[in-house]
């Protein structure tokens, strides 16, 4: 059983990403056997800037996921470069638990345009409507909450009721096919789970 430690810094990421997980294990690698442990849930500059924090933290995520476990950082990029900005984190980390199977990934802008990449899936989910003939262009809207926002009939987004219900239904080749940053996880899944079954 290969124990999921995870680091995020949203209420929405807190409900959202082990459902995510789970469908990642079961799409692709159905015979690996995962416990998606409940992330914890920071406060992004804090955590960034405070290298106390920073540690707290780490060791937390490290004595969670147990010696043959696995931790995730997962923080929105906003104006960062996802690539740039999570190497320098990764490397970072290592310093503290060099002995843990380690990953950061930054989702381009937000964890929304991973919706907005898979927005053709989501079509009638929770009011949700884009045209089934536009572009998607995922990575490029700052706002993506507002974005999906601009695109629910109620014109509410609730990150902690939405972001599940959305994770849930995403069709995960579109959000592949459509998002860096998604790829980027599953390449990651794929070395750290995917491998070892």
């Amino acid at each position: 059983m290969i124990k999921i430690a995870s680091i995020v810094e949203g209420d929405g990421e807190v409900a959202a990403l082990p459902i995510l997980l789970r469908r990642l294990a079961s799409e692709r690698a159905p015979y690996a056997a995962v416990n998606p442990l409940p992330p914890i849930r920071v406060r992004r500059d804090q955590f960034l800037r405070k290298d106390q924090e920073f540690r707290r933290q780490l060791l937390l995520a490290a004595a969670k996921s147990s010696d043959d476990g696995w931790i995730l950082i997962l923080l929105d990029a906003d104006d960062d470069c996802p690539a740039t900005r999570g190497r320098e984190i990764y490397e970072r980390a290592q310093q503290h638990i060099p002995h843990r199977r380690l990953s950061v990934v930054l989702a381009n802008r937000e964890f929304e345009a991973w919706f907005i990449a898979a927005a053709h899936s989501l079509q009638g989910v929770r009011g949700f409507s884009y045209p089934t003939n536009e572009l998607i262009q995922a990575e490029i809207p700052r706002n993506a909450k507002g974005w999906m926002r601009e695109r629910m009939q109620r014109k509410k987004y609730s990150e902690i009721l939405d972001q599940p219900a959305f994770t849930a239904r995403i069709d995960l080749q579109q959000a592949f096919d459509n998002s860096r940053s998604f790829r980027k996880l599953c390449k990651e899944w794929d070395a750290h789970v995917s491998t070892r079954t």
